[in-house]
């Protein structure tokens, strides 16, 4: 089926028996995947009939694809091309840097996932790893280190401009209570002349 028949959509809960029957097709948890109906995204055809969908989870900057099932297999190629398509949009839309998935299908290579190597299997977040068991496959949206290094001088930038700043409003602040202090003491000096003079005054 080409995918201009097909169409993606994010799940809702009038899918859930549909998704259930997928699930269980697929040998996964259906009880488990309704607590995270929202995170599933499906795949459609002309008629409304669910044909397939995929669990898109976020987390920090990274996102996780899980529990990708299909009803009919026949429309599984196109239906990646299309949920690849919506993963990268949702990724975007949440300032996602790396996506991971333990989905073992040829096409997620084909789209750019690679095995990570130690250092960038350290990244993937703790609840991920106790939660999934099994080998890793991991694209990389955006270069970490770069978007990292790039923030931490825009936040150095910025905090030495907040200090810069701090401190010339502290001496505009130690300058305003100095002249506020000669004010006063001037005025005082004028209110104890004031009074001498019409002390002096009524006794002349």
């Amino acid at each position: 089926m080409p995918p201009t028949q097909l169409r993606i959509r994010r799940a809702t809960v009038d899918d859930l028996q549909s998704l259930k029957s997928l699930w269980a097709s697929m040998r996964l948890l259906p009880d488990e995947l309704e607590k995270c109906l929202t995170e599933f995204q499906i795949v459609e055809n002309s008629e409304g009939q669910i044909l397939g969908a995929i669990g898109i989870q976020f987390y920090n900057e990274y996102a996780l694809l899980h529990s990708e099932g299909y009803s009919d297999f026949s429309v599984a190629d196109a239906a990646r091309q299309l949920f690849w398509e919506r993963i990268q949009t949702l990724a975007s839309n949440h300032g996602v840097f790396r996506i991971w998935t333990q989905e073992r299908s040829p096409f997620w290579k084909s789209f750019g996932f690679q095995p990570p190597d130690s250092e960038t299997l350290a990244r993937l977040p703790e609840q991920w790893q106790n939660e999934f068991r099994g080998a890793w496959l991991t694209f990389q949206l955006k270069n970490e280190e770069v978007i990292t290094a790039a923030f931490e001088r825009h936040f150095s930038d910025f905090m030495e401009t907040e200090k810069k700043q701090t401190v010339r409003l502290s001496e505009k602040a130690r300058t305003i209570n100095t002249v506020v202090t000669v004010v006063c003491f001037g005025i005082f000096f004028i209110c104890i002349a004031v009074m001498i003079y019409m002390i002096i005054h009524r006794r002349q």
